[in-house]
C-alpha cells in the first residue's frame, strides 16, 4: 500500500486529461518533495517502488516534461526525479543482492525500469534546448545538459526482458524502438556533434558510454555487412552448418528405426554379457533388448552427485544473439560511419586522457576498450582505412591494454565476491588486444607501403618485448572455468592464433631474433652527450656497404671490455660492452671492436654471449638501446611455451564444445594442437582418458564429415598412442593422469631418463674419486661438450627416506648415547648413521623420541683454548692461526678443534691438470692436528695448489681483504670483526671449496659460528702485522716458470699486482671488487703508476 504523504504529494503534481496534462500551482514544490522522499529511503527501496506502482514516470512526468519543456526551473526539477528514477537497480542496491528477499526487491525495481523503457522515449523532445553555444550557456544549462545525457544513459542501460522479449531475429525489440526514437528525434546527431565539438570536451565520456549503450546488442562485423549481399564464404559457411545439421538429423533418424524391436517390450528376453561383472562374481544379467546394450552403464540409476556452488561453471553473460530489424541496423551502420570519419581519433583522445590523469571515475576505462574493438572491427570489416583509427594504432595502446589484463587479474584473485565484474572486465580488454592485432594483420595486406612500415615498426616492438610475447601463456595458465566463461577462453584461443601465425611469419625470412630476456635498470649519465654523437639508425643496404672500408690494420692494446672497480653489475656492464663494439664499428674503428670483442670473450666465456671461438662478424645496427637477450628461434621457442598440462587442458575443454564453436575456433583448437604434438614432438601430452573419451565422441559422431581437421588429427593422435603402447605397456595406466614434460620424456624414452645423472654417471667412471660434479660440468663446457652450467641439474641431495624403522630408531639412539659428550654430537651421528638423511630430520627424530630438549643442545660446541690472544683479545672465539701470522718473539697460537677437517668431506678438491695438490700429500697433508704449529710453508703450499686449480682470482681477492683490514685497523686503532662478502659467483665456489676453507682455517679467519651468521669473518684479535703475514705466505711466488699453452687461460688472473689504488670500502663489510671478471689485459692505475 501507498504511503498517505507520498500519495498525497504525487496527487499535488496534476492529472492529465486525454492528451493534454494540466499541472498543479504546487506541482514544483511537488516535484521537489518527491526528490526528498527518494533521498531517504530505506534499503529496501520502497519509495521507488510505490511511485513505480503508481507509475508517475509515465502518467505525471514525461507529460510534463513534453508540455512545460519552456518552464526552465520546473523542467530542471523533473529531469533530476527522472535521473534518479531511472538510475540502474545495481546502483541503487550497491550490488547483487544475496538475499531472497533483497533479491526479489532487486527483481521489482528492474522490471519497474523495463516499463519506464517502453514510454521515456519521448524525453528526447527536449534536445533543441541544449543546442546554445558554450559562451551563452550559464552554469543551470551545463547541469541541465548533463542531466539530460544521464537520463539517455539510464534508458539505454536498462536490460532488455528475456521472457517478454521473444522475438525472432530481424524484428524490432524495445531497444530497437528507442534507438529508432533517439534517431527520429535527432538525438543521434546531437550525440556526434558533442563528440567532435571542440568546445564540448567535457562531455566525452558521457558521450561514449552512450554509444556503447546504442550498439550494446549489434556484432560489428555483421552492421558492416548491411545492406550488402552475402559473400561466397559466407554462404559456404552456411551450407556446411546445413549440411552438419542433416547429417546428424539422419543418424538420430536411423537409431530410433534400430532401437524398434520386432517384438514386443515385455518379450525383450534376457542376456548374460561376459566380461562385465555383476555385485558378485558373476556376469550381468541384462534384461533390455539388444539395442540397448551400447548404453549400458553402471551408473544407471544412481544419484547425480551434486556439484558444488564454487565449482559451477561460468555462464555467459552475452546471452542469445540477435539481430536487430533492418531499418535499426541501417541507421545505426550510418553512424559508425560518420562517427570513425568525424569524431573516434577525437573522442578517444581526450577519454584516454581523461584515464591517465585519473579524472574519470573508476572503470570508466571498460568504455573505451569496448570502443577500441567494436569500431576498429566495424573498420576493418567495412572499408579498411588505418587513418581513422590512427589514435589507437601505437605502442602505448598495447602496453595500456596488456597493464588492464594485469590488474583485472589481480583482482579477480583478490575480490573474489566481484569475480563475475572482473572477468568480464578481462573479457573487454582481451577482445580489444584481439582487435589491435587483427588489424595490424590488415595493415600488413594493405596496399600502401607507409601502412605496412607502420605495421612493420608496432610489431617489432610487441615481438621483441617479453610482456606481450608471454601474455597468453600466462593468461592460459591462469585460467578458471569457474569465473571465465567459455567465450574468454574462445577469444584467448582465437589471439593466441593469430599472434603466433603474425609472429611465424614475421620470422619467415630471418635466420634467428634477438629479444629481450629481461629488463636492465641502466644509470643515467651525469653528462650530456654531444649532439653528434647520437648514432643514426642505418638501413641494411648502408650496413653491408660499410664492412669493405673496413681494412686490416694492426689490433688495438689498450682497450678493456670492463670496469672492475665499477659499482655497475657485471651484466650491465656486459650491454655496455656489446654497445661499444658496435659503435666502434659504426665509426670506422674495426681493430678496436676486434680487440674488444676478443678480450670480452676471454671475460665472458659462458653462454657464447660474444660468440664461439670461430666467431666471424656480422652486420650490426645500432638503432636503439642494445637489448640483453639470446638469439632464438622466435616461433618455436614460444610456442614452446604452450606444452604444458595446464595449457593443453583448457584448449581441450574448448574442444569439447565442437559442434557448438565456428570452423574458425575450432581450426585455432587444432592447430595449436597440432603445433604441440607435431611440431614440438609432444604428443604424450595428449595421451589422457577424458581426450580419447573425446576423441570417440567426434569419430563416432554422424557429423563427423564436417570436421576433417578433427578427426584427422583424433586418428593420428591415436596412431602415435597404439604405437607406443606396442612397447610401453604402463602407457594405458598413464591415461589416468595429465602430465608433465619430463614426465612425457621419461614416458617416450623410458622411465630411467628423469633419472638419468650423466655427472653421475661420468664420476662413477673416473678413475680418481677426488672430482666433483661442478669440475666435471666446467670441463665438459670448456671441451664444448656444453653450452652452458645449466645444461646439467643440480644433484638432488633430498632423500626418498620417509619412515624410520624401528632398528634405525635404536640405531640413531646408540649413537647419541655414544657421542653426547663430544663437542659436535650431529656431526658425529650424521658420518655413522647408516640411512642417510638429512639434519633437518634427524634433529626432529631426536626431539621426537625426548633425547634433547632443544636445538641448541645439538649446536656444535666450540673450546676455548688460553693463549696470548685469547686473553689480549677479550674472551673472542678462538681461532686457528698460522705461525706465519705471529708477531717475532712470541708463541704459536693454538687451534680450534674442528671435528670436520678430519672427515671426507674437508678433502681438498683435485685439479684436472697436475694430479693433487701440494697441502694434500704427505702425511701433514691428511689432517691438522689438535694443538699442532702449523709452518709457514703449509700455507704457501696450500695457496700454491688452489692457484693450479684455477683459484687465482679468489686468492687475490683474499690477499686484498687482508692488506686493506690491516690499513684500516692501523688508521682507526681499533679493530672489529670483519665479513668476507663474496660478491662474484667465482668467490662465492671459492668460499664452499673444502681446500680453500682450509686455507682459511690456517690463516686465522673464522667460520660462521651459527645459523644466524652466513659469512666468514677476520677476527678482531688478529694484528695489521699478523694480517700482512697472512697475505704475503698466499701471494704468488715468483718462480720464473711462465704458464703456458692451456694453463695460461687459468693463470692470466695471477698477473695482477697487489692491491693499490682501489678505494677503501666500508669497514664492516668487504665487497668483492669482481677480481674474477678483470680483464686479462693491465689497467693503468691513475695516480699511483701502478697497473692491476
Amino acid at each position: 500500500m501507498m504511503n498517505c504523504e507520498l500519495l498525497a504529494t504525487c496527487s499535488a503534481l496534476g492529472y492529465l486529461e486525454g492528451d493534454t496534462y494540466h499541472k498543479e500551482p504546487d506541482c514544483l514544490e511537488s516535484v521537489k518533495d518527491l526528490i526528498r522522499y527518494l533521498r531517504h529511503e530505506d534499503e529496501t527501496r520502497d519509495i521507488r517502488q510505490q511511485l513505480g506502482t503508481a507509475q508517475i514516470l509515465q502518467n505525471d512526468l514525461i507529460p510534463v516534461v513534453i508540455q512545460y519543456h519552456q518552464d526552465r526551473q520546473l523542467l530542471d526539477a523533473v529531469v533530476r526525479l527522472m535521473v534518479n528514477l531511472t538510475q540502474p537497480a545495481l546502483l541503487c542496491f550497491g550490488k547483487l543482492p544475496q538475499d531472497p528477499s533483497f533479491r526479489h526487491h532487486y527483481l521489482q525495481v528492474v522490471s519497474y525500469l523495463q516499463a519506464y523503457k517502453e514510454v521515456s522515449v519521448r524525453v528526447a523532445a527536449v534536445s533543441p534546448t541544449t543546442t546554445q553555444d558554450w559562451e551563452q550557456r550559464q552554469e543551470e544549462d551545463s547541469l541541465l545538459i548533463e542531466r539530460l545525457l544521464l537520463l539517455v544513459r539510464n534508458v539505454l542501460h536498462v536490460p532488455a526482458d528475456p521472457d517478454e522479449e521473444k522475438n525472432v531475429d530481424d524484428d524490432a525489440s524495445t531497444h530497437d524502438r528507442v534507438l529508432w526514437a533517439v534517431h527520429m528525434s535527432g538525438m543521434d546527431d546531437l550525440v556526434k556533434f558533442l563528440a567532435s565539438s571542440q568546445a564540448e570536451q567535457q562531455w566525452s565520456l558521457h558521450i561514449l558510454e552512450i554509444v556503447s549503450l546504442l550498439f550494446r546488442d549489434q556484432n560489428p562485423e555483421q552492421l558492416a555487412a548491411t545492406g550488402q549481399g552475402r559473400s561466397a564464404k559466407e554462404r559456404q559457411v552456411e551450407a556446411t552448418e546445413l549440411e552438419a545439421l542433416r547429417q546428424r538429423e539422419l543418424a538420430e533418424r536411423r537409431s530410433r528405426t534400430l532401437q524398434r524391436g520386432s517384438r514386443h517390450s515385455h518379450f525383450g528376453g534376457s542376456y548374460i554379457i561376459q566380461g562385465i561383472k555383476a555385485i558378485g562374481d558373476r556376469d550381468l544379467v541384462f534384461h533390455k533388448g539388444l539395442h540397448n546394450l551400447k548404453n549400458y552403464s553402471h551408473d544407471l540409476g544412481k544419484a547425480v552427485r551434486r556439484v558444488p556452488k564454487r565449482r559451477w561453471v561460468a555462464h555467459d553473460a552475452d546471452g542469445t544473439p540477435r539481430r536487430s530489424a533492418l531499418n535499426v541496423r541501417l541507421f545505426l551502420k550510418e553512424f559508425c560511419v560518420d562517427f570513425l570519419e568525424n569524431c573516434y581519433n577525437r573522442i578517444m583522445y581526450l577519454v584516454k586522457d581523461h584515464l591517465i590523469r585519473e579524472k574519470a571515475q573508476q572503470h570508466d576505462e571498460t568504455y573505451y576498450l569496448w570502443a577500441l574493438a567494436f569500431f576498429m572491427a566495424f573498420n576493418r570489416a567495412w572499408r579498411f582505412q588505418a587513418e581513422l583509427v590512427s589514435e589507437t594504432l601505437s605502442i602505448r595502446t598495447f602496453h595500456f591494454i596488456e597493464q588492464s589484463l594485469t590488474g583485472y587479474y589481480e583482482m579477480l584473485l583478490m575480490n573474489k565476491k566481484e569475480a563475475t565484474c572482473w572477468s568480464r572486465r578481462m573479457h573487454l580488454a582481451l577482445k580489444a588486444y584481439q582487435e589491435l592485432l587483427t588489424t595490424l594483420h590488415e595493415m600488413d595486406h594493405s596496399p600502401d607501403e607507409a601502412v605496412r612500415q607502420s605495421s612493420q615498426i608496432i610489431k617489432n616492438n610487441i615481438f621483441y618485448m617479453m610482456e606481450y610475447r608471454e601474455l597468453f601463456l600466462a593468461l592460459f595458465r591462469k585460467f578458471d572455468g569457474t569465473k571465465q566463461p567459455r567465450s574468454f577462453l574462445r577469444d584467448l584461443v582465437e589471439t593466441t592464433h593469430l599472434f603466433l601465425k603474425m609472429l611465424e611469419r614475421f620470422c619467415k625470412g630471418r635466420s634467428s631474433l634477438v629479444v629481450q630476456s629481461k629488463k636492465v635498470k641502466r644509470k643515467k649519465k651525469t653528462q650530456n652527450q654531444p649532439l653528434g654523437s647520437i648514432v643514426q639508425p642505418r638501413t641494411p643496404e648502408e650496413l653491408e656497404g660499410m664492412w669493405p672500408s673496413l681494412g686490416a690494420e694492426p689490433l688495438a692494446e689498450d682497450v678493456v671490455p670492463f670496469d672492475a672497480a665499477s659499482e655497475v653489475p657485471v651484466e650491465e656492464q656486459r650491454a655496455e660492452a656489446v654497445g661499444r663494439i658496435q659503435d666502434s664499428l659504426l665509426a670506422g674503428q674495426a681493430p678496436r671492436a676486434l680487440a674488444l670483442l676478443r678480450s670480452a670473450r676471454e671475460v665472458w666465456p659462458e653462454g657464447d654471449s660474444f660468440g664461439p671461438s670461430d666467431y666471424q662478424p656480422s652486420q650490426v645496427e645500432r638503432g636503439e638501446p642494445p637489448r640483453a637477450g639470446t638469439t632464438i628461434e622466435a616461433a618455436q621457442v614460444v610456442a614452446s611455451g604452450f606444452a604444458s598440462a595446464s595449457v593443453v587442458k583448457a584448449y581441450v575443454l574448448l574442444f569439447k564444445n565442437y559442434p557448438h564453436n565456428s570452423p574458425h575456433t575450432n581450426h585455432c583448437v587444432a592447430k595449436m594442437l597440432h603445433r604441440i604434438a607435431c611440431d614440438l614432438k609432444m604428443e604424450a601430452l595428449l595421451f589422457q582418458l577424458s581426450v580419447f573419451c573425446l576423441f570417440n565422441r567426434l569419430l563416432s559422431d554422424p557429423a563427423a564429415s564436417a570436421y576433417k581437421e578433427l578427426v584427422t588429427f583424433a586418428k593420428y593422435i591415436m596412431g602415435k598412442f597404439f604405437a607406443l603402447a606396442a612397447t610401453n605397456k604402463k602407457a594405458y595406466v598413464e591415461l589416468l593422469f595429465w602430465k608433465s614434460t619430463a614426465v612425457v620424456r621419461e614416458m617416450t624414452e623410458g622411465y630411467s631418463s628423469l633419472r638419468e645423472d650423466i655427472l653421475g654417471s661420468i664420476l662413477a667412471h673416473l678413475g680418481t674419486g677426488s672430482r666433483t660434479r661442478k669440475q666435471v660440468a666446467r670441463q665438459l663446457v670448456r671441451m664444448g661438450l656444453a653450452n652452458s652450467m645449466r645444461d646439467f641439474p643440480r644433484e638432488r641431495k633430498g632423500t626418498c627416506i620417509v619412515l624410520w624403522t624401528e632398528e634405525q630408531e635404536m640405531e640413531l639412539q646408540r649413537l647419541f648415547e655414544e657421542f653426547q659428550g663430544t663437542d659436535d654430537i650431529l656431526g658425529n651421528i650424521m658420518r655413522h648413521l647408516t640411512a642417510k638423511r638429512s639434519k633437518a630430520r634427524v634433529i626432529d627424530k631426536l626431539l621426537s623420541l625426548g633425547l634433547v630438549s632443544e636445538r641448541r643442545d645439538l649446536y656444535k660446541r666450540h673450546r676455548r683454548k688460553p693463549g696470548p690472544v685469547s686473553s689480549r683479545a677479550g674472551g673472542g672465539r678462538g681461532e686457528e692461526i698460522s705461525p706465519a701470522l705471529c708477531v717475532p718473539g712470541r708463541d704459536d697460537f693454538p687451534m680450534e678443534e674442528d671435528s670436520e677437517s678430519n672427515s671426507e668431506e674437508e678433502e681438498e678438491e683435485a685439479v684436472w691438470e697436475g694430479g693433487s695438490s701440494a697441502a694434500g700429500e704427505g702425511p701433514e697433508g691428511q689432517g691438522i692436528r689438535k694443538g699442532a704449529a702449523i709452518p709457514d710453508r703449509d700455507a704457501v703450499g696450500l695457496a700454491q695448489g688452489l692457484r693450479q686449480e684455477g683459484l687465482a682470482g679468489p686468492l687475490l681477492w683474499l690477499q686484498n681483504c687482508l692488506n686493506r683490514t690491516a690499513d684500516d685497523r692501523e688508521e682507526d686503532g681499533t679493530s672489529q670483526p670483519v665479513p668476507l662478502v663474496p660478491l662474484s659467483e667465482e668467490n662465492e665456489e671459492a668460499m664452499e671449496h673444502q681446500g680453500f676453507q682450509r686455507l682459511l682455517r690456517k690463516l686465522g679467519t673464522r667460520a660462521p659460528a651459527n645459523e644466524q651468521e652466513s659469512f666468514w669473518r677476520i677476527p678482531a684479535k688478529l694484528s695489521p702485522e699478523q694480517l700482512r703475514r697472512a697475505a704475503a705466505s698466499i701471494a704468488p711466488q715468483e718462480t720464473g716458470v711462465q704458464p703456458v699453452g692451456e694453463h695460461r687461460g687459468r693463470t692470466w688472473r695471477a698477473e695482477v699486482v697487489q692491491f693499490g689504488a682501489v678505494p677503501h670500502w666500508n669497514k664492516p663489510c668487504l665487497l668483492n671488487l669482481g677480481a674474477t671478471h678483470w680483464c686479462k689485459l693491465h689497467l693503468l692505475d691513475f695516480g699511483h703508476g701502478h697497473s692491476f
